[in-house]
């Protein structure tokens, strides 16, 4: 009996090893650090306008030009996706077609005014105005992402909004929660500076 408790050790200690590994493989696919598609692939599909697969969230594809030369970012990043989005589902060019993610939001600007570089009124996370369908969604910058990120408000009720967005691994939605704070808006994400919208 002695004899057989090292090899039941090891047994524990091998299938402890083999679920942990398991567990570990399945977390990396659903948090989409593992890629199942090709880079420029399409993922998804909002209002016609396709969200395309960027593999590394740095990857850069080129640029992409309208036949009328208008900038719509870099290929397969968020601005690229959102600027398009706008470009195609609501006709709407952007004064300045230049910027990262983070910079689609002006500080300077209060609550309802008009965003200029963008031909957009802006609203800030604690706003006045619920979010609607179609407004563009801008996260700030952190540490680990100086540039920021933008997305598609894709369904809004009243305690939650769905976003569609491009560059984020595998998957292109995602829920977030929305509340009433002091009689004003507010999405619960630290991150959103806030939300742009055609008139």
């Amino acid at each position: 009996m002695i004899k057989q408790q090292p090899k039941i050790k090891w047994l524990f200690i091998s299938l402890s090893f083999i679920v942990i590994m398991a567990g570990g493989i399945f977390g990396l696919k659903e948090s989409n650090l593992i890629f199942t598609k090709k880079v420029g692939e399409k993922i998804d599909s909002f209002n016609g306008v396709n969200v395309y697969f960027n593999g590394e969230v740095g990857n850069i594809e080129g640029r992409n030009l309208t036949s009328d030369n208008y900038n719509l970012g870099l290929k397969y990043q968020c601005v690229e996706f959102v600027k398009r989005y706008y470009y195609k589902h609501l006709n709407h060019k952007m004064p300045n077609s230049y910027g990262h993610a983070k910079d689609f939001f002006n500080p300077n600007i209060k609550d309802g005014q008009m965003n200029t570089e963008r031909n957009l009124v802006q609203f800030t996370n604690l706003s006045t105005k619920k979010p609607k369908v179609d407004d563009l969604l801008v996260f700030s910058a952190t540490s680990w992402n100086p540039y920021g990120h933008v997305a598609i408000i894709s369904k809004v009720n009243d305690s939650e909004i769905e976003i569609v967005q491009q560059n984020v691994g595998n998957h292109s939605r995602k829920n977030l929660t929305l509340r009433v704070e002091n009689g004003k808006w507010k999405i619960d994400n630290l991150q959103i500076l806030g939300w742009l919208r055609k008139l």
